[in-house]
């Protein structure tokens, strides 16, 4: 039995890159009460405060630790989906690289029936969102929470890398983020002072002693109350014991991709004949709850290093020193310090290759690791065709949802990892590498022919970690919110994460989830 609900005029469930914004925002109006609900921890490993140590935080107590169901087009193989689970969600154990896509992206979400969502109207928000370390600009903000930026550290692979694309022609970029985005150039990070700089650094810490914000660590929501097509709360699991929560003026869900879907079919909204083999009672049949899911799939090409220049000897006793005296060093790199975007074949309007570096062995999530120096590429489709699924196990809240992400299903996006592919041979068997570059580890000289590499890829193949699109929003019979990010059918409910994503951004999520927490903000104080 569920003890006594208290209410508030907020619930926000998920504290990820978009609930700790929302959080933030919403209680600078000190007559707003907010309750932050995360299922998770406070991010307190030390892990996710040394840039270099990320891939140490998978498969731990604060990752969700997801698989995906067989991929048919990957070999029938189940792939590791790592998801943030504590303060500050993925933005907490991610490669902290601040990409926001292409300008493209924006207006192509206003053309599928989203005003207000094109690239003039979103980057006012990421400017607010901003305290880049290079200054303002026309396309950059200063001021702003979220710390962006330049390395601290770059190793010499990585500038062996920027010179190799220099040497195939391909230009230089300073700023992915700015007019143009094709180019090779160094990835700007979140970190201030050395040190990562997540979403509940940034936002949620600055406001956690506003009176007018409760956070719950360890709060697992199970469902959403719903009365008469109007969310009134939340029922979650905290230490064993079912609770409720009162939303008095809105419910807005921020688990991100996997979550948020769960939620709401766990509640009865979504798709009727899959709420029934579920065994959930259908209370409103919106039928794309869970579907158009999209993310980056990347391969690992990798080489052994002649050269003993790489982070194989990151965590030595030298490097620990003046990373925790002077936070520099090999400790402060992101690992994936550099990269390319380009259009693999001509008429395309924007990138689809986004092709990143590591001076470092990364196969299977840095969790395979080499006692060897070795260098790496990530090839990785960023502009997919295919489209996965979200869908319930069974009613139980705590069994993990079914994730089809349904990789490399059309011909054209395998064709673009195999164009990656070999471009990242090209560049490892220039001038620029020919003091570095040893063997082939990854896929291995002997595999030569278009049909061999393919094979390699649905060997190998990974997610890049940017899942999004299950709770689209839109106009047509498939979208779960609107442009506003209300939930269709369903009063006082709205989703602010990437799920509202109708189409994934050609570059990394991170940044573009914080924007949009940053214009529902707005919206939310608007319609309040």
């Amino acid at each position: 039995m569920a003890k006594q609900a208290k209410s508030y005029d907020y619930v926000i469930v998920g504290a990820g890159s978009a609930g700790c914004v929302l959080a933030a925002r919403l209680t600078e109006n000190p007559h707003v009460r907010v309750l932050l609900l995360e299922a998770g921890g406070p991010n307190t490993p030390k892990e996710s405060r040394i840039p270099a140590a990320f891939s140490k935080l998978y498969k731990t107590a604060v990752d969700w630790n997801y698989s995906t169901e067989p991929e048919p087009h990957l070999n029938g193989r189940q792939l590791y989906w790592p998801r943030g689970k504590m303060l500050g969600g993925s933005s907490s154990i991610n490669a902290m690289i601040y990409i926001r896509g292409n300008a493209l992206d924006y207006d192509r979400w206003e053309s599928l029936g989203n005003p207000g969502w094109g690239f003039a109207d979103v980057l006012p928000y990421f400017k607010k969102s901003e305290n880049q370390e290079r200054g303002s600009s026309a396309y950059h903000g200063a001021g702003g929470p979220l710390n962006i930026a330049d390395l601290r550290y770059v190793n010499p692979l990585t500038r062996a890398f920027l010179s190799a694309a220099s040497e195939l022609g391909i230009p230089s970029n300073p700023d992915f983020n700015a007019r143009v985005q094709d180019g090779a150039g160094l990835n700007q990070v979140t970190q201030k002072n050395g040190k990562r700089h997540s979403a509940a650094d940034a936002y949620l810490r600055p406001g956690l002693h506003r009176e007018n914000l409760s956070v719950l660590t360890g709060a697992h929501v199970t469902r959403l109350l719903i009365e008469r097509g109007r969310a009134l709360g939340v029922t979650y699991l905290r230490n064993g014991v079912m609770q409720e929560a009162r939303a008095d003026r809105e419910v807005i869900l921020s688990g991100g991709t996997i979550n948020s879907p769960q939620v709401l079919l766990l509640s009865g909204i979504g798709p009727a004949d899959e709420l029934a083999r579920a065994g959930v009672q259908t209370l409103h049949d919106l039928p794309g709850v869970g579907k158009n899911l999209q993310d980056h799939v990347m391969v690992s090409t990798g080489y052994l290093c002649t050269k003993p220049v790489s982070l194989a000897s990151a965590e030595s006793l030298p490097n620990f020193l003046r990373y925790f005296l002077f936070k520099r060093g090999p400790l402060v790199s992101n690992v994936a310090e550099a990269g390319i975007f380009l259009r693999t074949t001509t008429g395309l309007v924007e990138p689809d290759l986004q092709l990143l570096f590591g001076p470092a062995y990364y196969v299977n999530h840095g969790l395979s690791p080499r006692p060897e120096h070795c260098f790496g590429f990530g090839p990785t489709l960023i502009t997919p065709e295919s489209r996965g699924e979200i869908s319930l196990r069974s009613a139980n809240a705590l069994e993990p949802p079914a994730i089809r992400a349904n990789y490399l299903s059309t011909e054209a996006d395998m064709r673009v990892i195999v164009h990656g592919v070999r471009l990242s041979r090209q560049l490892a068997h220039s001038k620029a590498f020919a003091a570095y570059t040893g063997d082939e580890l990854h896929p291995g000289a002997h595999v030569k022919s278009d049909a061999e590499i393919s094979q390699f890829i649905r060997n190998e193949a990974e997610t890049l970690y940017h899942p999004v699109g299950t709770c689209k929003m839109g106009s047509d019979s498939m979208s779960v919110v609107d442009a506003r990010l209300r939930v269709r059918g369903i009063e006082r409910l709205r989703v602010v994460d990437a799920s509202v994503m109708p189409r994934i951004i050609a570059g990394n999520t991170n940044a573009p989830t914080i924007m949009i927490a940053e214009k529902a903000a707005y919206m939310i104080r608007q319609d309040a």
